[in-house]
């Protein structure tokens, strides 16, 4: 049995990569992975770790080499390469760019490729404006054709009251509710 194409897109948000991480470790032994970073998130040294090593790590735990130009991504649609795709975490940055159709980076290109195909478009948002100026936008995707949202909450809502977080764990069963065509509640506390 052939094992179903994921593009896995990794956005700013880097915080949460250590709980990301994981979780595509997980989908690798279901799952044939294709790595997609970000413009930022491909070069970004920051206090949560050095590109190069975050690149080798999501390398090896998906057997290729990371996407993360729009020339890369580009035939994604055209060559129907992916049944899904996951962006996780999907920043608010992200989010805007979908919801407005600004194709500038490698994510939203490959987003805009696969759901030109009607395949599912998973989204994992880690923002700390989500309930602020990024809720518009998670409204209007959440309203968009085979656009699915990974459960969300609020992480601290008293000292960040308007920051959601996906809970990353769910991934994996909001991508298999998705192939059927249904979405998990994305909303809770």
């Amino acid at each position: 049995m052939t094992k179903k194409r994921i593009g896995f897109a990794l956005t700013g948000s880097f915080c949460t990569w250590a709980r990301v991480i994981p979780i595509l470790e997980e989908l690798s032994s279901t799952y044939d992975l294709f790595p997609i970073l970000s413009p930022i998130a491909y070069i970004s040294d920051n206090r949560f770790g050095k590109a190069a090593d975050w690149r080798a790590q999501i390398e090896k735990i998906c057997g290729r080499p990371v996407w993360h130009t729009i020339e890369q991504v580009e035939p994604i649609g055209p060559k129907n390469l992916l049944d899904a795709l996951v962006i996780a975490p999907c920043t608010g940055n992200t989010l805007g760019k979908l919801a407005g159709g600004i194709i500038d980076t490698a994510p939203v290109m490959a987003a805009k490729s696969n759901l030109r195909n009607a395949n599912p478009l998973i989204l994992a948002v880690s923002t700390n404006d989500a309930l602020g100026a990024s809720a518009r936008n998670i409204g209007q995707l959440m309203n968009a054709r085979n656009v699915y949202f990974v459960p969300m909450a609020q992480d601290d809502p008293n000292g960040k009251p308007a920051s959601v977080v996906a809970h990353f764990e769910r991934i994996g069963e909001t991508l298999a509710e998705a192939f059927k065509g249904r979405q998990l509640q994305p909303v809770y506390d």
